[in-house]
């Protein structure tokens, strides 16, 4: 039975571990275990820190993160900040504990101490667990205005909105040809992921004054929307029948309209009338086209209608 162990236990394990290891000049947690803060839970993740002589090397090598457990699955990336290279080591453990590792050359501790501001990753929350020289005392406490999205431009608006538009025909087009995996695609990645989230997000600032710091991809959004608005979006996700995803597509578009124009209201900013209406009888017509409304190469047309949804024509625009 899974049974992760406490914090503090697992937060012992890692210092002293990383005390008996020469190669390891600093450890550092970051993120919501680092705050402490009402995000944590029994899986919360432990982002670490690694500043190492050489990252390289550790990299390369992963015979030590054995030394916490035995591995269920791991995953690795890299990258870099402030020029210096940087790894990415996730691990699993079999005691159901998880832990992000960012392996840091030692000199990218001291850059940090030489910047005016703290990178995002620290700037969300940082906690030293272990510095054997020091070298993480120059650096400013977190201001934990990191990931907090600014107030947009009209421009900025203006495109997230289109871009929902946008992909509303392309989700429309997806489901008359009956290609659910990519109308899936659309409606759940480029029109929700991507342009509904960020735009509840901006509402969740403008009630905030800008102070909200959201999940990464909508994490926290069931606790943060109002009721209704919450309830509007998880009405959004359905299953494979296509009538089902007809109706949520038509409740996607009409909650990122409420939301937009919400939006564009507090901001001062137009909503894009227009680009709706036109999209809406696009997206309508396209329902009720009748399948051999339209040659298609290799296939013979049918008969059959889309399915009848029950919704006024004019359901988009009300």
């Amino acid at each position: 039975m899974l049974n992760p162990p406490p914090e503090e236990a697992v937060l012992e394990r890692l210092v002293a571990w990383g005390r008996a290891r020469p190669d390891v000049g600093a450890m550092v947690l970051t993120s919501s275990r680092a705050r402490g803060d009402e995000t944590v839970d029994l899986l919360s993740d432990y982002d670490l820190i690694l500043a190492v002589t050489d990252a390289q090397r550790l990299a390369q090598d992963d015979a030590w993160q054995l030394d916490y457990g035995r591995p269920m699955v791991r995953w690795g990336d890299e990258g870099a900040r402030y020029g210096w290279p940087t790894f990415f080591r996730g691990v699993v453990y079999e005691d159901g504990v998880k832990i992000d590792y960012s392996l840091w050359p030692l000199a990218l501790v001291d850059e940090v101490s030489a910047r005016e501001a703290l990178p995002d990753v620290l700037d969300v929350g940082y906690r030293v667990l272990l510095d054997k020289d020091g070298r993480t005392s120059g650096w400013p406490p977190p201001t934990y205005r990191a990931h907090v999205p600014p107030r947009p431009t009209e421009g900025e608006y203006r495109a997230l909105v289109e871009e929902l538009w946008w992909s509303a025909t392309y989700m429309a087009k997806s489901l008359w040809r009956g290609e659910l995996v990519f109308a899936k695609f659309c409606l759940e990645y480029d029109m929700k992921l991507v342009a509904l989230r960020r735009l509840l997000e901006w509402r969740l600032e403008i009630d905030h004054d800008w102070s909200v710091r959201p999940g990464v991809w909508g994490r926290g959004l069931e606790r943060r929307l109002p009721p209704d608005t919450w309830s509007a979006l998880a009405s959004t996700y359905v299953g494979a029948d296509l009538e089902a995803n007809w109706a949520a597509l038509l409740r996607t578009t009409a909650l990122g309209r409420q939301v937009a124009s919400e939006v564009a209201a507090a901001l001062g900013y137009t909503y894009p009338q227009d680009v709706d209406d036109e999209v809406s009888a696009y997206v309508n017509s396209i329902r009720r086209w009748q399948r051999d409304a339209r040659p298609r190469a290799g296939r013979e047309g049918s008969k059959a209608a889309l399915p009848d949804l029950g919704l006024d024509d004019d359901a988009q625009t009300e």
